[in-house]
């Protein structure tokens, strides 16, 4: 299964104009070439009217951190040094 991360999902977001809806967005980018697993992406969106590509890359199924794996995710779920609390979430 590929991933995609938000880094290609921006790629091709630069030029369109917003607002637009889910299904406009889906067929402008397809427009533009991209690869299958951004489109599989992009028709996952929730059917919205999105106000920018931040809107849009928010409710993508994107790779946040693609070069970390899933056996560095788990060794560092291991280790408390790696694990930070919310200042707002600490005990006072």
């Amino acid at each position: 299964m590929v991933m995609v991360t938000n880094e290609e999902v921006l790629r091709y977001l630069k030029t369109l104009d917003f607002p637009m809806d889910k299904w406009e967005l889906v067929r402008q980018v397809e427009q533009q070439g991209a690869p299958q697993h951004v489109l599989k992406a992009l028709r996952a969106l929730p059917p919205l009217d999105y106000r920018n590509k931040n809107e849009v890359v928010r409710s993508a199924a994107t790779a946040l951190a693609p070069e970390v794996g899933p056996p560095e995710r788990a060794e560092r779920a291991r280790y408390r040094e790696h694990q930070e609390v919310a200042q707002h979430l600490r005990e006072r």
